[in-house]
């Protein structure tokens, strides 16, 4: 068997969503505290969600350009475990508002058309220079706005040597994630759009196939 996979199940919004996410083996689950989101949860409702929550689920936290006042905020009445940065701050700003309120991080890139391996690796070394609190990249594809556009980017671009560490995002489904994952053989792997009936709204059954086709993946020996 081939490393294990971990599954983000990201923009939940309800109880009954996290505890199928939870339940059908989900590694970490995501809260988006980005207002102008349709999977947007307010601080209050956040943290009554994740007092649910087993140990070892990872709890992310996920900002778009919000300043380190309004993340130590959120951190203060939602204890998340990691924070995902969205929009457009920059290795410094990931840097400090982390420092400010002591949690590790990923930084997203959004892959666009022009993106290569090469800037891929240089923007890792960047963003591990600028911060012992950074945990890794996740790449997802370029849409208009920021995140949740369900657009697959082309996975090629990303280096053998840097897939280990990656989280893949962007466009995943029930169909096509354990070619994903065979192909890009990631450290992780985000859904948010993939699993829903709509948006902010999770579908049981979606959850669960996806779970499953991403551990038929690692049942799958690497090239």
């Amino acid at each position: 068997m081939t490393a294990r996979t971990r599954i983000k199940i990201c923009g939940l919004t309800r109880r009954e969503d996290l505890d199928i996410a939870v339940t059908a083996g989900a590694d970490a689950i995501g809260l988006v505290f980005y207002p102008k989101s349709p999977r947007y949860i307010d601080a209050p409702r956040a943290a009554q969600l994740i007092t649910v929550l087993p140990p070892f689920v990872t709890t992310v936290g996920l900002f778009v350009n919000a300043t380190a006042e309004e993340v130590r905020s959120i951190v203060e009445q939602v204890p998340v475990s990691l924070l995902q940065f969205h929009g457009d701050e920059t290795a410094e700003q990931c840097a400090a508002i982390a420092q400010a309120v002591h949690r590790p991080f990923m930084r997203a890139v959004r892959m666009g058309s022009e993106m290569t391996g090469e800037d891929l690796l240089k923007y890792e070394q960047q963003y591990r220079a600028a911060s012992s609190l950074f945990a890794g990249l996740l790449l997802d594809a370029f849409v208009e706005g920021y995140g949740g556009g369900g657009k697959v980017f082309d996975w090629s671009l990303i280096p053998k040597e840097l897939a280990p560490r990656v989280v893949l995002s962007g466009g995943l489904s029930v169909q096509n994630a354990t070619e994903a994952v065979l192909q890009v053989r990631p450290y992780a792997v985000d859904i948010s759009s993939g699993v829903e009936q709509s948006k902010g709204i999770k579908d049981p059954a979606k959850i669960r196939d996806f779970i499953a086709a991403v551990r038929k993946a690692d049942t799958i020996p690497g090239n």
